[in-house]
């Protein structure tokens, strides 16, 4: 999830600065992240991909992730599941899931104050679920032979009230009312190199709704 920042930051969930000696004269970005991997987190190729074309902007980038325990642990030197406490019921859930309630006070502050924002994946979920009536993208509303395993997503959204609008993998969409823009990244079965190609394209969406 990217969101911008203008001003002070809403965001009080613990930053992370990257490279926080170096000085930028770009727009001022928070990525917020969860977890520590796919399967019990952030995508690692979709949080690198971000802070790739966020640098190649200049932007001055501020990370964060809420300090709470997963719903899932995957031990990645064996590929196995290890027990944790529940932090999100979404995966379970679906529309009826609860919210981070700090997640959804940063989302509907940001969104108050008119300040862009971004989300790739499955994460455009939240945003649909506290901002009723936004359009938001996670590609694809069947699954194509496999290509678009998390199809239903699309429907999950509609169910919260938002509006889905149907988007390639290395394309994105722009909600220019709410300043909201999202991309699908891995919700499509692809080439790396296509997810890369469209956060590129969310960033520099949201870049854009900054005016930088």
């Amino acid at each position: 999830m990217v969101l911008s920042l203008c001003g002070r930051s809403l965001l009080l969930l613990g930053p992370r600065f990257l490279h926080g000696s170096a000085r930028h004269s770009g727009a001022r970005v928070a990525v917020v992240l969860s977890g520590c991997g796919v399967y019990d987190g952030t995508e690692i190729h979709e949080a690198s991909a971000i802070l790739v074309h966020l640098s190649r902007k200049g932007a001055d980038v501020q990370i964060y992730a809420p300090d709470i325990p997963q719903m899932h642990v995957i031990d990645h030197s064996k590929g196995q599941a290890a027990e944790a406490e529940s932090r999100s019921t979404f995966a379970v859930d679906g529309e009826t899931c609860k919210m981070n309630k700090e997640v959804e006070r940063v989302l509907q502050d940001f969104h108050k104050a008119g300040k862009p924002i971004g989300l790739c994946c499955i994460s455009p979920v939240l945003a649909a679920k506290v901002l009723p009536g936004i359009e938001v993208t996670v590609g694809h509303e069947e699954d194509k032979d496999g290509k678009w395993p998390y199809a239903g997503t699309a429907h999950t959204i509609k169910a919260l009230g938002a509006k889905h609008c149907i988007r390639d993998v290395c394309e994105f969409h722009v909600d220019q009312k709410n300043k909201i823009v999202t991309t699908p990244a891995f919700m499509c079965e692809t080439e790396l190199h296509h997810i890369f190609d469209g956060i590129g394209a969310m960033v520099k969406g949201v870049l854009k709704l900054i005016g930088k």
